[in-house]
């Protein structure tokens, strides 16, 4: 079907894992390529994907080609595809807006951010001139302003976006309309992992309510070692991030926890974990007879790495959402891709009506 140009807007480590995914399961036939939830997707394969902007505003990311940058610091993700093709492309300077918290200067070069000198690019000028067809935005958690700003390139350029971050575009009305308007898809928002906390969170709370039980008080509590982890050290970038999670687990209960019996959200940085992610959950609920019961969980995971293939299939959602002429949020795949999506479902019926969308003609 040709090429699936994509702009990808912040280099950092889900993008190199993005990339290194690309580029692990180019041309691998379908029995073959594990780690993928869809080989095949609407007519597209990982191999239609073609990288043709990059933006950044980190001085060790801007102006180095992307197969470079993809590995420059402070990226700390595995390196598990190191042969990276020169795509042609150079990452560009972005607008800072609020995409850098403060304290981020505090800490040693390896870790955190150093703004580039020079003025941004027009983002929206840009993804005209290589033709992009999606944007996906990778953006600091926090970036409110930033992932907006985005949002808007995308609608005067006319190109569909995934939005990764916990920035209400997709799930907020006014934006949905306005992508509605325009006539551009976009797939939203804060992506799930494949298999990360979230998504478990969710499926052992709605096992407690088909089997019976009552779920009385829960926490997931989280840890890390990439710069999101860092970035995440300033409580004030956090509220929604912490909404985001906590609705989405709250929305697998058929009685939703008062809020001081549920806990949710990002823990504590520690340098050493780098891009491993470890979540600890506990869940304390009443069983037969009123007996009090629990469980507790701990997952460790390569975060960005958990998330990439769930990006790829939400890039190609995206694409074949704007090949069928469809505009605004794509609720199939919000609901399956995204802990925030405009409509919450139950995974299991989410992923049948995913799979639905994906065959019409």
């Amino acid at each position: 079907m040709g090429g699936l140009r994509v702009a990808i807007a912040g280099i950092g480590n889900c993008s190199s894992s993005l990339i290194q995914g690309i580029e692990y399961y180019r041309n691998r036939p379908a029995s073959d390529a594990e780690g993928l939830m869809f080989h095949e997707l609407g007519g597209y394969t990982v191999s239609d994907i073609v990288p043709v902007a990059a933006f950044d505003v980190d001085t060790r990311k801007v102006g180095r080609p992307l197969h470079e940058a993809v590995f420059a610091k402070p990226n700390c993700t595995k390196v598990f595809h190191a042969e990276i093709p020169d795509y042609g492309v150079t990452v560009q300077r972005g607008p800072v807006l609020d995409g850098v918290a403060s304290h981020m200067n505090d800490y040693p070069e390896d870790r955190a951010f150093r703004v580039a000198d020079g003025e941004p690019v027009d983002v929206a000028k840009v993804l005209r001139e290589v033709r992009a067809d999606v944007l996906i935005c990778y953006l600091p958690v926090g970036s409110e302003e930033a992932v907006r700003f985005y949002a808007q390139q995308c609608l005067e350029a006319r190109v569909a976006m995934v939005n990764c971050m916990p920035v209400f575009i997709a799930s907020h009305p006014e934006w949905s309309q306005r992508f509605i308007d325009a006539g551009v898809p976009i797939v939203g928002d804060d992506i799930k992992s494949q298999y990360g906390a979230t998504i478990v969170h969710r499926t052992l709370a709605r096992l407690m309510g088909d089997r019976g039980v009552k779920l009385r008080r829960t926490y997931q509590l989280n840890t890390g070692g990439n710069t999101d982890f860092l970035n995440m050290l300033e409580v004030s970038r956090l509220t929604s991030k912490k909404k985001s999670k906590t609705e989405s687990v709250q929305s697998q209960l058929d009685l939703p926890l008062e809020a001081e019996d549920i806990h949710i959200g990002p823990s504590d940085y520690v340098p050493w974990q780098n891009d491993n992610k470890v979540c600890f959950i506990r869940m304390e609920w009443d069983g037969f007879g009123g007996v009090p019961m629990n469980l507790e969980v701990r997952l460790s995971v390569e975060d960005s790495p958990n998330s990439a293939g769930v990006a790829i299939d939400a890039i190609r959602c995206a694409k074949v959402a704007a090949d069928r002429g469809v505009s605004g949020p794509v609720h199939q795949a919000c609901a399956v891709y995204m802990k925030h999506p405009p409509n919450q479902v139950r995974d299991s019926s989410g992923r049948d009506e995913l799979a639905a969308w994906i065959r019409e003609d």
